[in-house]
């Protein structure tokens, strides 16, 4: 049996030493927000829109430019995600796995906690909590999910640092 793919992006984003996570209704678990990415749409840019729609926050990438530029006068570097995940979504009773998401997963500042999707079909603003370290650490969140958090926020302050 072939197993399908689709590409996708996961934002986590940071304000003020914490970062948003939603309650995910079909999967029962909290993420950041997060999609597939759109036919043409690059990577990052999909991961921009997801977070506006999730949540009416307008996001701007932290990331780290290459140590080294490529002369490509037909090309230019992207931002790059801190990680490229692959994660089983449907795995059949024999144990194949029918449907992967090949997932980019950024890290980003916003200037509010104030969430509003900007889309009808979106989790409610009342879905969203906002996890500092401390909240992060004493939760029962998927273990990625705490050590990517974390990651975000030590970024975040990091790229404050810088600025």
């Amino acid at each position: 049996m072939e197993t399908t793919r689709h590409f996708t992006t996961t934002v986590y984003i940071v304000e003020d030493d914490a970062t948003a996570l939603h309650h995910h209704e079909r999967l029962g678990i909290r993420i950041p927000p997060g999609g597939h990415i759109d036919r043409d749409e690059l990577p990052h840019e999909a991961g921009l829109r997801e977070v506006y729609e999730e949540t009416g926050l307008d996001a701007e990438l932290i990331h780290t430019p290459a140590a080294t530029s490529v002369d490509a006068p037909a090309g230019q570097a992207l931002p790059q995600p801190r990680y490229q995940m692959l994660y089983d979504v449907t795995t059949h009773e024999d144990g194949t796995v029918g449907h992967q998401h090949i997932d980019h997963v950024y890290y980003a500042r916003v200037n509010s906690r104030s969430i509003t999707p900007s889309e009808p079909d979106e989790a409610p603003a009342s879905a969203w909590q906002w996890y500092d370290k401390a909240d992060l650490t004493t939760s029962n969140l998927d273990a990625d999910t705490i050590q990517l958090a974390h990651e975000a926020i030590n970024a975040a302050q990091e790229y404050d640092e810088i600025s």
